[in-house]
């Protein structure tokens, strides 16, 4: 089968995946839990619309596709982030990526949201109907380790193990009992990527927080089950060679398990492998939509910023710092 053939189905089925996107009424919402694992992380991802799922080949791969490690060519990357986001809570997290060799890349994940405390109130028989049992402030992260290797110089797989825990504090009865709001249990990422053979085109997907049930008290509960199919592509390759400059345009289709499908569309211009400049869109979604951003290396030192158009919240912010040796 020729290369061009191979590309044209594989765009055709991508378009045929798209179209009725926007046909579904919002539904689903507010079905899963630990809600921290869904917001993204890395200002470069963040940049591109989070379109990043064939995109990734450095330490924020683990986050999206952890096959897309497996395309990392320095013996090790390392990146730690920072999200300003809404209503007070920030979102930190790093990564490192690890080359193997002919063993394969190694890495680890971790994100930590930083929460305000929140007061905590029970029904009570007082004129307002309740009365303060004292500030909680919650607390939760999320460790993984991942794996990923190339089969063939066409095909990579990854996966990622991950460690989630959230403790939303404690409640007093009225009794004086008390009881711990903690959950905490394993959930599994995993990913693939192909490149057919025309030019830069790659197209995969991700399978992102597989887990059992969690559980509070008496509701039990589904993590927020993500399914990512995209492709990407650095469109300068029609133009022949070009060592100084690169613009990889990516798409991701998405379809989780608490919303309807959704659409990522990003886009990157490096110069001379040491500057970029990123833009994205996020489609079907309340408040998200426009993202864009910037990023400088210089001799391994990486660092990224995003800005994330976010309604009538205003504004989401993204910095990262990262190194790659």
């Amino acid at each position: 089968m020729k290369k061009s053939t191979v590309f044209l189905r594989a765009v055709l089925l991508f378009t045929v995946f798209l179209i009725p996107i926007h046909s579904f009424a919002i539904k689903k919402v507010g079905q899963t839990g630990l809600q921290f694992l869904k917001v993204g992380v890395g200002a470069r991802p963040a940049a591109m619309g989070e379109a990043f799922t064939m995109v990734g080949n450095d330490a924020n791969a683990i986050f999206y596709n952890p096959a897309g490690i497996a395309k990392m060519q320095s013996k090790f990357d390392v990146f730690a982030s920072q999200t300003n986001w809404i209503a007070g809570i920030d979102y930190n997290a790093a990564g490192l990526v690890i080359n193997g060799g002919i063993w394969g890349n190694f890495g680890i994940s971790v994100i930590s949201p930083k929460y305000p405390k929140i007061i905590g109130t029970r029904v009570a028989a007082t004129e307002s109907g309740y009365e303060e049992t004292g500030d909680i402030t919650p607390t939760a992260f999320a460790l993984g380790i991942a794996y990923a290797r190339a089969l063939t110089d066409k095909f990579t797989v990854g996966g990622q193990i991950k460690y989630a825990s959230q403790n939303l504090g404690s409640t007093l009865f009225a009794d004086s009992s008390i009881v711990k709001n903690r959950v905490s249990g394993l959930a599994y990422d995993f990913g693939t990527i192909f490149y057919p053979g025309f030019k830069s085109f790659r197209l995969g997907m991700t399978i992102s927080n597989f887990s059992a049930q969690f559980k509070y008290q008496e509701t039990a509960f589904q993590l927020p089950l993500t399914f990512k199919i995209g492709f990407a592509m650095d469109i300068l390759d029609f133009g022949g060679e070009h060592a100084d400059h690169s613009l990889v345009l990516c798409f991701d289709a998405i379809h989780p398990r608490d919303y309807t499908e959704r659409i990522h569309i990003g886009g990157e211009y490096w110069f001379k492998d040491m500057m970029a400049v990123r833009a994205g869109y996020k489609f079907n979604y309340d408040e998200e939509g426009l993202t864009a951003g910037i990023g400088f290396k210089y001799y391994g030192i990486k660092l990224d910023y995003a800005y994330s158009a976010f309604g009538v919240f205003d504004i989401v912010n993204r910095l990262t710092i990262g190194m790659s040796f």
